[in-house]
């Protein structure tokens, strides 16, 4: 496991633009190794303004060198208040030579997932930009509702989109493990991208499906909703996950926006 940056933080982000409101973000992230597996694969970046999570895959250590890889050149990506999609384009892709390095000496290859959230601006207003490759997910709380922001690449989500599954016998299903994208694998890297609002009051989740095989979106909503700081979810869903059999590594980045 790598984690890049600091497990809590807080920030202050002004537009670029005279007059433009600064607002706070505010950070936890946290990982454990879960009750069945003997090396977390998981790796998380922390530093504004981007943040992330991999899972890694492809044995023992070798999907931990993927996911760090990923995180590391995100997290060379510093300094500034803002990214743009074309400078997280180019991480993944110093990432997958980094990867692929590794990938060549292991018979099963290595790849890792990847999703998170970077400040980023859009005709100069500030926005989260999410950007996703694999199963890890990325929601956003606010107002008291829960929204799930990416779309899984996975076996089974195709077959939900193709009305032969419904979502909740996706969750049980027996090629759940099963993506069909990633960074690795000779493949360039290819995330989807989409853009939330940066709002007061807001808070995001970033997480490795270790927590979303444990926990249902009800589950990941109370947790979100009853906890008044990033911190205090964040142990919330990891403790929840670890009760409810912790059968892989888990790790949630909770980000939190105030004004």
């Amino acid at each position: 496991m790598t984690q890049i940056g600091d497990s809590t933080g807080r920030i202050r982000v002004t537009g670029p633009l005279a007059g433009d409101r600064a607002f706070t973000v505010s950070w936890c992230a946290l990982t454990d190794l879960g009750k069945k597996r003997k090396v977390n694969e998981d790796s998380v970046a922390a530093v504004p303004p981007i943040f992330a999570v991999a899972d890694g895959m492809g044995g023992h250590e070798a999907g931990d060198v993927a996911s760090a890889a990923v995180v590391t050149r995100l997290g060379e990506v510093q300094g500034e208040s803002f990214t743009t999609a074309e400078v997280i384009d180019g991480a993944l892709t110093l990432a997958l030579a980094d990867i692929d390095v590794v990938g060549d000496a292991n018979v099963l290859g290595t790849g890792t997932t990847v999703t998170g959230v970077a400040l980023a601006l859009v005709d100069d207003l500030p926005r989260w930009a999410v950007f996703n490759i694999g199963d890890s997910r990325v929601y956003q709380y606010l107002d008291g509702s829960l929204e799930r922001v990416t779309v899984d690449h996975s076996v089974v989500q195709e077959l939900v989109d193709a009305g032969l599954i419904t979502a909740e016998q996706a969750e049980t299903h027996p090629d759940s493990n099963i993506i069909t994208r990633a960074v690795g694998f000779h493949e360039k890297p290819v995330p989807d991208y989409s853009q939330l609002d940066v709002v007061e009051g807001q808070r995001i989740l970033v997480c490795s499906d270790g927590l979303t095989k444990e926990l249902t979106d009800h589950g990941i909503l109370h947790y979100l909703g009853k906890s008044s700081t990033a911190e205090q979810a964040a142990v919330g869903l990891v403790d929840a996950a670890l009760a409810n059999g912790g059968r892989d590594n888990v790790t949630v980045l909770v980000i939190d926006v105030t004004g």
